[in-house]
């Protein structure tokens, strides 16, 4: 016999078969009960200590699973599952573990048996076709102008959430910020863009009754020169630059030979010019405000202060591409290439205001604005770094619901009427592809058990009374009261939808 050959260090273990399966599905599971009470509108807070030593309280899933520091790679999956979902539909975090907790739990019984992961996979994508065909069919199409309509939906979205106790607040900033950015793309097709074109600006102080949304940009900066640059600009005429308006510098290190005493004098008359060349470039076109992305030295500085431009230099190209689709104007890398149509003429206010230590520059009242900012006042930074993850999310749900206005009941009542479907298709369902199937649909329970869970009901009577009402299919509204885990019809209750 020939002797094994190592390819790992002695120190290292391969493990692989069940063992490993069960080791994963534990760890999985484990990760799934931490967030398992942040599930609903009786959810609890976490509070978490993050990397930095601060402190984070939130029920928010991927905000606790983000500060979680995990070495199994399954647990670390499930993170990265939470993280997609959050980048991809902005809600639903803690839904998703839940769920696929619950997936990875139920196929441990196949595994025992000596399923292959291989069938347990295909009837898993069995039972996703048909779960979506499922929630199709139930789906009710929303009208996205009908402003009540979607207010109740974003409150749904944040019922479960800390700024549920400020009433309409939080719904009503969202659903302004996305339909301000909004844009047509096609026939009955509106394109949102929440991460460039949305800014939100935290700034402690006040109450949180006091934030709005801008109809325009708000930037953390002041004009250069202070005391020689208007603050306050009604209709500003707007040039953006995306290049320094200051004397070029040599990439590599420069020589210059000087023979005569005179020569330094033309050398720096030389940059002067350039520089003036350059602001009467800009001049040209009678603008009010100048902002540019790089630097701007104290000579260009000196020639528009003298022509009563204001001016803001070192802006992020974020920002000025925001500022850019707020006042109409376009971003230019070259002075001389400039035109009247680059000039931003939408905005109806320029304004530097001072909010606690300070200066920000509002670009405000704009004509047709297609981006903003969401100003945020609040009494401390957890706060209002906890109100911040709240608009993230309810702003996700009002962009999903304008790019697909279609709806399914909360509650656990789309969960339910899948898994009740499921369970009936599940005996037309060949061979041994069967059991994985029927697990599948038993998993989609975990949901509206953790929802009465939470509630504090009697679990066991309240999932078997719902079991018995889905039973038939003809009952897909009929899900749990999040606050008082009483079984509720979802079309009665006001907030009882979800998007798709």
């Amino acid at each position: 016999m020939h002797a094994p050959v190592l390819v790992l260090k002695d120190s290292l273990k391969c493990e692989s078969g069940s063992k490993v399966h069960h080791a994963n599905i534990q760890a999985s599971k484990s990760v799934a009960d931490i967030i398992r009470t942040t599930l609903g509108p009786r959810s609890m807070l976490k509070m978490l200590l993050d990397a930095g030593g601060g402190i984070v309280v939130t029920n928010d899933g991927n905000a606790i699973l983000r500060e979680l520091d995990l070495s199994h790679p399954a647990a670390k999956s499930m993170i990265e599952l939470s993280r997609t979902q959050d980048e991809e539909v902005g809600d639903g975090t803690t839904s998703v573990i839940i769920l696929a907790g619950e997936m990875l739990h139920v196929s441990e019984a196949c595994i025992e048996k000596n399923y292959h992961p291989s069938v347990i996979c295909r009837a898993y994508n069995q039972a996703l076709e048909d779960a979506i065909a499922v929630l199709d069919k139930i789906a009710m199409s929303v009208d996205v102008n009908d402003r009540p309509a979607m207010l109740g939906l974003v409150k749904s979205c944040i019922a479960t959430k800390f700024t549920s106790q400020f009433g309409d607040l939080i719904a009503d900033l969202a659903i302004d910020a996305t339909m301000t950015v909004g844009v047509d793309v096609g026939p009955g097709l509106r394109e949102v863009d929440i991460k460039k074109y949305i800014k939100v600006e935290k700034v402690p102080g006040c109450q949180l009754e006091d934030s709005r949304v801008l109809k325009g940009v708000m930037i953390n900066k002041d004009v250069v020169a202070p005391g020689k640059m208007r603050r306050k600009i009604l209709n500003p005429r707007i040039i953006l630059l995306g290049c320094p308006l200051e004397y070029k510098k040599g990439e590599n290190q420069t020589n210059a030979e000087l023979v005569k005493e005179e020569d330094w004098g033309v050398l720096l008359k030389m940059e002067e010019e350039y520089i003036e060349n350059l602001c009467a470039q800009i001049l040209k076109f009678k603008p009010d405000l100048v902002i540019t992305e790089k630097g701007l030295g104290d000579l260009a500085c000196h020639f528009l202060s003298k022509a009563g431009v204001s001016t803001i230099r070192r802006l992020r190209k974020t920002d000025n591409n925001r500022i850019a689709k707020a006042c109409g104007a376009v971003v230019l890398n070259k002075p001389d290439e400039l035109q009247e149509s680059d000039v931003g003429t939408g905005a109806g206010l320029f304004e530097v205001r001072k909010i606690g230590d300070e200066f920000f520059a509002f670009i405000d009242n704009c004509k047709v604005p297609k981006a903003c900012t969401v100003l945020l006042r609040g009494a401390s930074k957890d706060l209002l770094n906890e109100v911040e993850r709240n608009l993230q999310d309810a702003m996700s749900v009002a962009q999903n619901i304008i790019e697909n206005p279609k709806l399914v009941p909360s509650g656990g009542a789309s969960e339910l009427t899948v898994s009740a479907t499921l369970k009936q298709k599940s005996s037309s369902v060949e061979g041994i592809e069967k059991w994985p199937y029927e697990a599948a649909a038993i998993a989609f329970e975990a949901i509206p058990r953790t929802l009465a869970q939470n509630c504090g009901v009697n679990v066991i009577r309240t999932m078997t009374a719902l079991q018995g009402k889905h039973a038939n299919g003809e009952n897909p509204w009929i899900g749990i009261d999040g606050n008082t885990g009483a079984i509720v019809d979802m079309k009665e209750k006001k907030y009882g939808m979800h998007i798709m």
